[in-house]
């Protein structure tokens, strides 16, 4: 992939796009958080996914390891791979694309189409987690704070879901450091979700794809 779209973008916006060597020099640096299935990670100015497809190869390939010999617990973790990826960017065109191509390493991972619902699934997680917005001011698009779904397999083919602010979340670390105003408070008054959800299977959350959704 070239490292510029246009000069013009990289005029406006800044935009050049990691080389795929540096990509993975740099995730060797955090190499068993980048191989754990459930680690979070985020990409503040995503682009088409450079970072985060590498991410979610790695994942897959825990996934591999660990689950590959179970169809059913291979599928579930794999849904739970890419809900642990998080990305802002400000541009929509690079969130169609790098969503579409997190959705095809998926795919060709456990060979579904858009007629399965863990793809339907799948890429309804992608439009929670891969969000247009401005990772400095915090805001999405619309000028609204960003939100991310904080998503956890609970087993038995389940999943919880439990929304936050992204402004909190960044802001709760200096509430809890040693010798502040904040540093008595308990992990659960500081990380108070906006908004929780019953748990979901695959079916439930390809249902939610299948709703009509606000654009990026």
């Amino acid at each position: 992939m070239p490292l510029i779209k246009s000069k013009k973008r990289v005029a406006d916006h800044g935009e050049v796009f990691t080389p795929e060597w540096m990509v993975d020099a740099m995730l060797d640096l955090v190499k068993e958080e980048s191989e754990r299935i459930d680690s979070r990670f985020l990409e503040p100015a995503c682009g088409s996914g450079n970072f985060l497809v590498k991410v979610l190869q790695r994942k897959l390939a825990a996934v591999e390891l660990k689950f590959g010999k179970s169809e059913f617990e291979k599928r579930q973790y794999a849904l739970l791979g890419i809900m642990c990826i998080y990305g802002i960017e400000l541009l929509p065109d690079n969130i169609i694309e790098c969503r579409a191509n997190m959705l095809e390493i998926l795919a060709d991972y456990l060979r579904i189409d858009d007629t399965d619902d863990l793809y339907v699934a799948a890429s309804y997680v992608l439009s929670q987690n891969i969000i247009e917005g401005d990772a400095l001011s915090m805001k999405a698009h619309d000028g609204d704070p960003i939100t991310f779904a904080e998503w956890a397999y609970i087993g038995k083919g389940k999943f919880n879901r439990r929304d936050f602010r992204l402004d909190v979340l960044t802001g709760s670390s200096a509430f809890s450091a040693e010798g502040t105003l904040f540093s008595h408070l308990g992990k659960h008054e500081i990380f108070t979700p906006i908004k929780t959800y019953k748990p979901m299977t695959i079916r439930d959350l390809a249902a939610e794809g299948g709703k009509p959704q606000e654009a990026a």
